[in-house]
């Protein structure tokens, strides 16, 4: 689980949260969506513990993670391989941090490199991979790290729309095989409404939570789907709210 309370930080004089509350249950999939520079990666790193708040708690599982990182996988914005790691070793770069053996981590790499579409790859270098493929790599890279909890920093925001459109399909795939807790950073209304449980909408700063909106359509969920009369309404309820959270 993933609970924040009454979440506050400033940088210098701007104020970045204010008493931010939310909370994504075990196995649950949370967008969060709002203006540039709101706060939403400020918050991805708190939960982190690579930020330390000015008030508030944020916990995982009920223990608190202020200043303490490991506890969660944070794959950020960038996809940030290593250029002098081969594709293996950037997936294992995370795990072998963490403390696990390298043999023991190109283990567990060899046998996902397949589901995450990298078969085959395993000795090309970062330079060589289309940005889907570096992304994915990224991603297995987060995996690995062994964490129930992944918050994902707009992990597909880089890439053109059909690309984007794939990984979409292929993420719910990975969660189907092998669920995690997931908090997803998006400025994509769409991109939050194809993958969430439930959709956050952030004001603009400092954060305050305008609109909490539950996503009930089938999983997994297609890309014909944004042509619906119920993804159409549930868009429109979504840019409603930011614009509320402008004014």
């Amino acid at each position: 689980m993933i609970t924040v309370e009454g979440l506050t930080h400033r940088f210098g004089d701007v104020a970045v949260l204010d008493n931010l509350s939310l909370h994504i249950g075990a196995g649950q999939f949370g967008g969060l969506v709002g203006p540039s520079g709101c706060g939403k990666s400020t918050l991805l790193k708190i939960l982190a513990g690579l930020l330390v708040p000015d008030g508030g708690e944020a916990r995982i599982d009920g223990s608190s993670v202020v200043g303490r990182p490991g506890r969660t996988a944070y794959m950020p914005q960038r996809d940030l391989l290593l250029a002098w790691r081969r594709t293996l070793g950037n997936a294992t770069v995370g795990a072998e941090i963490a403390g696990v053996p390298r043999q023991e981590a190109q283990a567990r790499a060899r046998r996902l490199l397949g589901r995450f579409g990298l078969d085959g790859f395993e000795h090309a270098w970062p330079a060589e991979l289309s940005g889907g493929m570096r992304q994915r790599l990224a991603l297995l890279r987060t995996f690995l790290c062994g964490h129930d909890v992944l918050l994902l920093d707009e992990p597909f925001g880089a890439l053109d729309a059909i690309t984007r459109r794939d990984m979409h399909a292929w993420l719910q795939q990975v969660l189907a095989d092998d669920p995690r807790t997931v908090l997803l950073v998006t400025h994509d209304v769409e991109e939050a409404l194809l993958l969430a449980d439930t959709v956050i909408v952030l004001s603009e700063r400092p954060a305050r939570i305008v609109k909490e909106l539950p996503v009930e359509f089938e999983w997994p969920r297609r890309t014909g789907l944004v042509t619906s009369s119920g993804f159409i309404q549930a868009k429109a309820t979504l840019l409603e709210a930011l614009e509320t959270g402008r004014s």
